[in-house]
């Protein structure tokens, strides 16, 4: 159990704290502090994979936890946006079978010994997919309410850039790695 690997299972204890905060309004600042766990998360996601390679503690626990923690993260706070009426759920999920799709697409992929990594598209969806989150979580219109339709329209078009990115994930994803079905037994 490697310092990377602590840290991806930090960030997957922090999703209650998160989650808890995001739905309790009677803390002062529950939404900002939300939002603090969620940067904290992700963050913690780019400097365990940067401990794992620098210093090549990469292990097959890593592999599997680290995807699989930053798709909790980003799907909790997706899933716990849509109660509370912050993103439509059609695009959540649209964003959560993308998810599943590249998932399994992989799992054969390393079935048949073949490791997929991630590509140009994909990084730009999930770093547009952060900010929009980062943006969404805090209800930024109920903060500066004088503000609150220009802060709509940005919500809105990081929420659909979002959606636009994953789809061209998926289908730039799939065409670069279509061999891989053709070699699944």
């Amino acid at each position: 159990m490697n310092l990377p690997n602590k840290i991806t299972i930090f960030r997957v204890i922090l999703i209650p704290f998160f989650l808890i905060f995001l739905y309790l309004p009677q803390i002062p600042g529950n939404k900002w502090i939300a939002l603090g766990i969620f940067v904290v998360a992700s963050l913690s996601d780019m400097v365990d994979g940067k401990l794992a390679r620098k210093y090549n503690w990469v292990t097959d626990f890593g592999k599997f936890m680290d995807p699989l923690a930053d798709k909790l993260l980003v799907c909790s706070a997706m899933i716990a946006l849509i109660e509370l009426d912050r993103i439509p759920a059609w695009i959540v999920i649209v964003i959560i079978a993308r998810e599943f799709i590249i998932s399994g697409f992989r799992l054969v992929a390393a079935d048949n010994g073949i490791v997929i990594a991630a590509g140009w598209w994909g990084k730009v969806k999930t770093a547009v997919t952060m900010v929009m989150l980062c943006v969404v979580i805090p209800d930024l219109a109920a903060v500066f309410p004088g503000a609150a339709g220009v802060i709509h329209i940005v919500e809105q078009i990081l929420i659909y850039t979002s959606l636009i990115l994953t789809v061209v994930s998926l289908i730039d994803y799939l065409i670069k790695n279509k061999g891989v079905i053709k070699t699944y037994k």
